[in-house]
């Protein structure tokens, strides 16, 4: 398996991590605290952004383009914002318009969200150019 194929199974792991979170959070919102659903998903959707951008730099990934830590994460911040967006598009259409359980609408919106997210941040972030200056990240790994 080459380097992409390591990193998305990494990554897939750090996101199914991120989705327990997730759904364990919107869960609680809703059922407990009786927050809207699209409210509650928006912050449990951040929480699980938060999980996996430690998985990202920590182990998912063997290469980073940025040394600046945060402008890594606005830029890993900035994704995850086009991720809610779709998050919340997702849950919307599963749940006011085909009528399923809200978190059943959390799996269908959590896959499409997945494969956007991995692309852009591996793309953006975690994918050498000619002009980037590799930083090796913890643990030693390049």
């Amino acid at each position: 398996m080459g380097r992409g194929g390591r990193e998305l199974v990494r990554y897939g792991l750090g996101a199914a991590a991120a989705f327990s979170v997730d759904a364990a959070l919107l869960a609680l919102q809703v059922e407990l605290l009786h927050v809207h659903y699209l409210v509650a998903s928006t912050i449990s959707f951040l929480a699980g952004t938060a999980v996996v951008y430690w998985v990202s730099i920590r182990y998912a990934f063997s290469f980073r383009r940025l040394s600046d830590g945060p402008s890594e994460f606005s830029i890993f911040a900035a994704i995850g914002a086009l991720g809610v967006l779709l998050n919340l598009a997702g849950m919307y259409v599963s749940v006011e318009g085909l009528h399923l359980h809200y978190l059943i609408g959390k799996v269908l919106s959590a896959a499409i969200t997945f494969v956007t997210n991995f692309g852009l941040r591996r793309l953006l972030l975690f994918t050498p150019s000619h002009r980037a200056d590799p930083v090796t990240p913890p643990g030693g790994r390049s």
